[in-house]
């Protein structure tokens, strides 16, 4: 496979290749065998596990068998196990059974002790995702057991290299802070002050003219040339500030009238941001604020502060207008261009955040994806607060944990691609 192929093809063909070499990367099928007491199971890597009446997993050696399940109605998941001999039921006091878990990154054990409905139960959770290798050891009237087997959900294997060339990207989860931020629209306008209107200062007709809108200016320059109707003589219209001409109300030979504005100036190095604010917003949002201003046109962004709060309200939207100004010395951003801007009132530090692009749905649940080496698995997570970019992780992860911050659906359609099961 060439380093150079798309990542997109790359990924591609990992996937069928994981596909079709017999292993798929999600659950794989049982593989059982027998401890102490000798013998690998009856089962071949590719079978389904037998099923019990109880709909749970048949561990069998010899006549002893022990039917293992995960309760999950009416309880938080648990370890649930019937002992068997010669297909008779026996009663839990005929036996016991633990199970030990060896997840990616920890390792836990399960317990089960005698129940009144003749079953075996742990009283410890199984934590979602039920994705481990699981080792049974059991002793069933006296005589000792032991089985291990995979059982993974959720899990997938990406090479490192094929990652990276998919843009899949992985960061530590950590500590943060979640803004308190409102949203709001509004327009680029020139600043007050730097807008002049050139008009002739005696009437009569144009004889020249020297620049059209759009062209930059300089204080002094020539704008048009005015011959005086009083004394037949021209005179220059020259720009009273450097800046952009705006608009030209003049064409050769028109009757330039006294007191009428022929050209419209501005210097465009500063913008205002005039953003409306309704309703509560308006409670909120104070001057000194940091706003992140984008062009709807294109998504073009920038960053400034709020400087003032307008104390009147606009007459046609009845809004409060808040104002920023952007520095323009380049030209980049033009009066009149409709914005939305983010302001952050507030931020509160959270012990654990994610990027909202860690962030997908698998069956009912969003979960993130933490990568231990080459493998890749499905974490449910509780979430609290959340803004534009992040959101607080209550429980789920750990701190420090890898997790898939870039493309995560690619790991998701991976996940899904290997048909990963729920089984037990």
């Amino acid at each position: 496979m060439k380093a150079s192929l798309p990542a997109g093809l790359l990924l591609a063909l990992t996937l069928a290749l994981s596909a079709c070499d017999g292993h798929p990367t999600g659950e794989s099928a049982p593989h059982e065998h027998a401890g102490a007491h000798g013998g690998h199971g009856e089962h071949e890597a590719h079978d389904e596990p037998r099923k019990g009446e109880h709909g749970g997993r048949l561990l069998e050696q010899d006549a002893l068998t022990v039917e293992l399940a995960i309760a999950e109605e009416g309880t938080p998941p648990k370890y649930q196990a019937w002992l068997y001999r010669d297909g008779q039921l026996l009663p839990p006091s005929a036996g016991s059974v633990e199970v030990r878990l060896k997840r990616l990154d920890r390792a836990e054990n399960h317990r089960l002790e005698a129940q009144a409905d003749g079953s075996l139960m742990a009283s410890s959770v199984v934590g979602e995702p039920h994705s481990f290798d699981v080792e049974v050891l059991a002793s069933i009237e006296g005589q000792a057991l032991r089985w291990s087997y995979p059982s993974y959900e959720g899990r997938t294997e990406i090479e490192r290299t094929i990652a990276e060339e998919a843009g899949i990207r992985v960061a530590p989860a950590g500590p943060g802070e979640i803004a308190d931020a409102h949203e709001v629209q509004g327009l680029l306008t020139p600043v007050d002050g730097k807008v002049a209107r050139v008009t002739a200062r005696f009437p009569g007709p144009i004889r020249r003219l020297a620049v059209d809108v759009g062209d930059p200016v300089r204080a002094g320059q020539t704008l048009a040339s005015v011959e005086s109707n009083l004394s037949l003589t021209e005179y220059a219209l020259t720009a009273p500030i450097s800046g952009v001409v705006l608009a030209r109300n003049a064409s050769l030979g028109m009757l330039a009238g006294e007191g009428a504005a022929l050209f419209e100036i501005a210097d465009l190095s500063t913008l205002w941001v005039d953003l409306h604010l309704f309703g509560a917003d308006a409670q909120h949002i104070r001057p000194g604020l940091p706003v992140e201003v984008t062009r709807l046109s294109d998504g073009a962004t920038a960053r400034s502060v709020l400087e003032r709060v307008l104390p009147g309200t606009a007459t046609v939207s009845q809004s409060t207008v808040a104002r920023a100004s952007l520095a323009n010395a380049d030209g980049f951003w033009r009066p009149g261009s409709a914005v939305k801007a983010r302001i952050v009132v507030a931020r509160q530090p959270a012990e654990l955040v994610v990027p909202l692009a860690a962030l997908q749905t698998f069956r009912d649940w969003e979960v993130v994806f933490v990568r231990v080496g080459d493998t890749y698995e499905v974490r449910p997570v509780e979430l609290g607060r959340r803004d534009a970019e992040r959101v607080e992780v209550l429980a789920g992860i750990e701190k420090g944990d890898q997790i898939v911050v870039e493309q995560s659906y690619l790991v998701k359609a991976d996940i899904e691609k290997s048909g990963a099961s729920h089984d037990h």
